[in-house]
């Protein structure tokens, strides 16, 4: 399950990976999936219009080996329920993979974070759209969130185990971060 495939970037990721997976990938935003859908894809990949909350209302119910989030669970109302939900579409054994921003426990990052996003994202941000709406919410999105050890507390307290995270190199150090849990056994 790819959630929140967005322009379908992350399902192309792990078709790369696995090229034989089944893929259902589900986005609340239609423009997105319009996106995603115009690029070719093989018949094993699915996308379904759906909020992550209502999956199983639209038919996406598992049991999944794995499943990738992506920039999603920080957007989302209630994470410790999506959490919770991500585990019972899981069968015993299967992966939960997060990658999301995650600053708050480091003062580097989130000085890292306000530059990339001044001096860079929301600029070109207006540049382009002559909006910064979106690009805003992006800034403010991720200074609220988990840092990344709460993070791995929500996931544990979701019934994952083997709960753990590392952080991307570079100047996303800190700021970027991959979660992974598994569905008990």
């Amino acid at each position: 399950l790819d959630a929140g495939c967005g322009t379908g970037a992350s399902t192309a990721a792990l078709l790369a990976v696995a090229p034989e997976a089944q893929i259902v990938a589900v986005d609340a935003a239609n423009g997105m999936l319009d996106a995603a859908r115009a690029k070719a894809w093989p018949p094993s990949v699915r996308f379904v219009h759906a909020r992550v909350e209502e999956l199983d209302e639209h038919g996406v119910t598992g049991p999944f080996d794995g499943i990738l989030a992506a920039y999603l669970l920080r957007n989302l109302a209630d994470p410790d329920a999506q959490l919770r939900a991500f585990r019972a579409l899981l069968r015993p054994g299967g992966t939960l993979a997060l990658h999301e921003y995650s600053v708050r426990d480091s003062r580097a990052a989130t000085l890292i974070w306000h530059a990339v996003c001044w001096g860079i994202i929301i600029p070109a941000g207006w540049w382009r759209t002559r909006d910064t709406t979106l690009y805003r919410h992006l800034w403010r999105s991720v200074l609220a969130f988990d840092g990344a050890a709460r993070l791995r507390r929500r996931m544990r307290d979701a019934g994952f185990t083997g709960v753990r995270s590392a952080t991307m190199p570079g100047w996303e150090h800190d700021v970027v971060h991959t979660f992974l849990g598994e569905a008990p056994r």
